[in-house]
């Protein structure tokens, strides 16, 4: 499947929160990685995730797409990340 993680965390939080999922994903800009992933691992990023955030405060976004084949990126401005591409 293919992942595109979007998050809203605490200040004190965001390092821990990059690290965590820059360990399954691709970082794409602030707060946006992406990347394919299987089942297994996505469920390995949730729980690690859920170690690190604050539930009552922070917010996690996960858009679950089936493949990359079904993703449309459309980009506007400075790309963050000029190292990642999708062909």
């Amino acid at each position: 499947m293919y992942l595109v993680m979007v998050y809203d965390v605490s200040e004190e939080r965001v390092s821990k929160v990059l690290k965590v999922a820059r360990k399954y994903l691709n970082w794409i800009q602030n707060s946006v990685l992406e990347g394919e992933i299987t089942d297994a691992n996505l469920l390995k990023l949730k729980k690690e995730l859920k170690e690190v955030i604050d539930e009552n405060y922070d917010s996690v976004i996960f858009y679950i797409l089936p493949n990359k084949k079904n993703l449309i990126r459309d980009n506007m401005g400075v790309l963050k990340n000029s190292d990642f591409n999708i062909i």
